[in-house]
């Protein structure tokens, strides 16, 4: 029998343009060595990627869009 990890078998719909765009973003900004919630907020404003409404992003919205996106439901 041979197996197959399937990374996104949780995943209930395609990802938007708007979640990969996030995801992209983040990918980069880790990968330039950034690892710590504030560092991360901060690289994150340099980007186009805003969350809903436009704002820059804070801790606080940042935390809470990731639970968003997270949940399963």
């Amino acid at each position: 029998m041979t197996l197959r990890l399937q990374p996104i078998q949780s995943r209930r719909h395609e990802l938007t343009s708007y979640e990969n765009a996030l995801a992209d973003e983040l990918e980069a900004i880790f990968g330039r060595g950034v690892h710590d919630l504030p560092g991360l907020v901060s690289a994150l404003n340099e980007t186009g990627v805003r969350p809903a409404g436009g704002a820059d992003w804070t801790e606080e919205s940042f935390t809470a869009e990731m639970a968003r996106l997270g949940d399963p439901e």
